[in-house]
């Protein structure tokens, strides 16, 4: 058995604003149903939606401050949760971390850099809690000092640092490093130091023993230019220790044969059913009820990470085609207010929902024909394989792990039953639009359409084997 601190500035479903809230109620969630000692430490934030008792662990002194740690519990768990409460630093409405207009809190260095320090706390058994971890694994720039401190202690546990998504890094301008009583040997160009500026993710990708992300197509595709915004030189140097460990999703959470929040339950067997939650989806949505006619659902940051605007740059072609389009996200306020003016101008094709509807978000991914994930990188992503799980074919961008997870539908694909979904190449418009054309011709072979949807079906996509890999992984650090 593993004593594992698993440090993150999100989980579901306590708070969640994208795929690493996902896989922080997930893997260890996996980790503690294989039997391991399994604590989550996050910080203790207003939108917190914790379940059942919450209660005082102890105490902690932490730069002469004093910092309470509470426990709760990971729902449906066996895995503990472990709160920083300290109202000054995260007693912020809503986001985790930017206000309602999207710009980030102003202190936002301090309030991730005391989260790591009572992350190191833990680890050295300096927390008063009679508990030290084997594995500490850390989670994004958030949570990246905390390899960077312990690096400098000579009896601690192993590190692993996850790379959930490299665009964000947790720059701040050098001075930060003095605000945040940092050590000295820290900072220079071959640790926390970026070109003139702190970096928080470089302390994960220098100082820790092993380093993962999210899909062994991410894993290579951050050693090159572009995509490894000005790491990838580290990353490189640093490969022997770097793997991709491919995202499992929630396998109970996202069921289309137990799914409360969908019109009408249904399985691999009974496929037939599902055209009842394309009706629901419609009427929900206020597009024309119509049964023949492919309808496409779309859930995203609306982000050019995403592929939006190249949905918007083919959106006058793509209306043209007998499809229907659904969207539920948020973003870039122009991006919104674009997609807006088309909705308000083809009422019968598209319809947009901004923001984000855990229940409405089940229901596109249950009522939906096909999926569309054409973003320009995606480390992961898990909607392109809750679609597979739905039957609902995932029309994705040939990148990251959408590249791992998909297999396109070509002869010899289809000849052999692996094909799950339709891929295209180039990050372009015109690519998009002749994937979703390919879609379409599918579509109107209601036999091959199905054979694609059974095969997606088939798809294990459990938490279970990524869990075994990190296991693994832990096992060679220690």
């Amino acid at each position: 058995m593993h004593k594992i601190l698993f440090v993150t500035p999100e989980a579901q479903p306590l708070i969640k604003t994208g795929g690493l809230g996902d896989v922080a109620g997930s893997l260890p969630k996996a980790l503690a149903a294989l039997g391991h000692d399994v604590k989550v430490l996050l910080p203790r934030y207003q939108a917190l939606k914790t379940q059942g008792e919450v209660r005082f662990l102890c105490s902690l002194r932490v730069d002469n401050r004093n910092v309470n740690m509470l426990e709760t519990r990971l729902p449906d768990s066996r895995a503990s949760v472990w709160l920083v409460d300290y109202p000054a630093y995260f007693n912020y409405p809503g986001n985790p971390y930017v206000d309602e207009r999207g710009t980030a809190w102003p202190d936002n260095a301090e309030r991730f850099a005391l989260l790591c320090k009572v992350a190191v706390e833990i680890a050295l058994n300096r927390g008063y809690l009679d508990w030290q971890p084997d594995i500490v694994h850390c989670n994004d720039w958030q949570t990246g000092l905390v390899p960077a401190l312990l690096a400098l202690e000579s009896r601690r546990p192993a590190t692993l640092f996850t790379i959930h998504n490299l665009a964000y890094q947790g720059l701040f301008p050098a001075s930060t490093a003095a605000l945040l009583k940092l050590p000295g040997q820290l900072l220079k160009p071959e640790g926390l130091e970026f070109h003139g500026r702190l970096s928080f993710i470089k302390g994960g990708l220098v100082y820790a023993d092993r380093i993962t992300t999210v899909s062994p197509t991410y894993a290579r595709e951050i050693q090159t230019p572009a995509f490894g915004y000005g790491l990838e030189g580290l990353l490189r140097h640093r490969q022997a220790v770097l793997t991709g460990i491919l995202n499992g999703i929630d396998l109970e959470q996202w069921n289309p044969d137990t799914d409360r929040f969908i019109a009408q339950p249904f399985n691999a067997a009974s496929l037939t059913k599902k055209p009842i939650n394309k009706a629901a989806l419609q009427a929900r949505l206020g597009l024309p009820l119509n049964a023949s006619i492919p309808l496409f659902g779309m859930i995203s940051r609306l982000v050019e990470q995403k592929g939006i605007d190249l949905v918007l740059d083919c959106l006058p072609q793509l209306l043209k085609l007998p499809l229907q389009l659904a969207v539920l996200g948020s973003g870039d306020k122009g991006l919104e207010r674009q997609l807006a003016e088309f909705a308000g101008a083809h009422p019968e094709q598209l319809a947009v929902v901004m923001g984000y509807d855990e229940a409405l978000a089940h229901l596109i991914e249950a009522g939906a024909d096909s999926f569309l994930m054409p973003s320009r990188f995606e480390p992961c992503g898990l909607n392109q394989m809750y679609s597979q799980r739905y039957g609902t074919v995932p029309l994705v961008r040939n990148t990251g792990g959408l590249a791992d997870t998909v297999a396109d539908a070509l002869p010899g694909t289809l000849a052999d039953n692996t094909a799950t979904g339709i891929v295209f190449n180039e990050a372009a418009p015109g690519a998009l639009l002749e994937a979703v054309k390919r879609a379409l011709i599918l579509y109107s072979q209601p036999d091959l359409w199905r054979k694609l949807q059974a095969s997606a079906m088939r798809k294990d996509f459990s938490w279970q084997h990524s869990a075994q890999q990190y296991l693994a992984l832990y096992q060679s650090i220690l």
